[in-house]
């Protein structure tokens, strides 16, 4: 059995739509951290880091989007869901790390930058930072689309669902994302998928 732990409006979307592509058959497990649940002790025991998302297959724990993504397409290979040559395999996943590690970063000094800085000064500082950060990363998104149908060329990939993380969240925090013309095309060629329309329809009925 696959389990994912998700929080709705997380990070974790991008995993929940990873595994919605495979077709193969899942379980979701809420966690929602406006309410701290992944601070208990029954999800520490699951992922010690208290983040989501984390992916249970047959008693072992993945964690980290970038993990999960690549796991999904290397096991179910016959959905095509990366790229079979190591150098385009491995391009997809740096990618990912740079999702992981500078642009979801940027978006958390933005939205949270008390988790950042003490004092008011201090913090407004690292907000406007954040925010210029993650504004700056979003055009470099965009670029990736200026020629291409999907992030990582003609082909669809699981980083697009990752990709679609920050189109979200760059709606939520108030960026003029519809200024990115190639990343809001991509955006609505994404949504038409029933995959991620059944992802996202799933989240958005999770009571918070």
């Amino acid at each position: 059995m696959i389990t994912l732990y998700f929080s709705p409006g997380a990070c974790s979307l991008a995993s929940h739509i990873g595994l919605e592509e495979t077709g193969a058959p899942y379980e979701l497990k809420p966690i929602l951290l406006a309410k701290g649940q992944q601070k208990t002790e029954a999800y520490l025991k699951i992922n010690p880091r208290g983040k989501v998302p984390s992916l249970s297959v047959d008693g072992k724990v993945l964690v980290e989007n970038t993990a999960i993504l690549t796991y999904l397409a290397r096991r179910f290979p016959e959905k095509k869901l990366m790229p079979t040559d190591p150098s385009e395999e491995a391009r997809c996943i740096g990618t990912m790390c740079w999702f992981s590690s500078v642009v979801h970063p940027s978006y958390q000094h933005s939205h949270r930058p008390e988790r950042f800085a003490e004092g008011e000064a201090a913090q407004a500082e690292v907000k406007e930072t954040g925010r210029k950060s993650f504004w700056a990363n979003c055009h470099e998104i965009d670029s990736m689309f200026q020629k291409n149908d999907w992030i990582m060329g003609s082909e669809y990939t699981l980083v697009d669902p990752y990709a679609l993380v920050f189109y979200g969240w760059g709606v939520r925090g108030g960026f003029p994302m519809k200024e990115l013309s190639a990343y809001t095309a991509w955006q609505d060629r994404m949504m038409k998928r029933p995959t991620v329309q059944k992802s996202v329809e799933s989240e958005q009925n999770v009571s918070t």
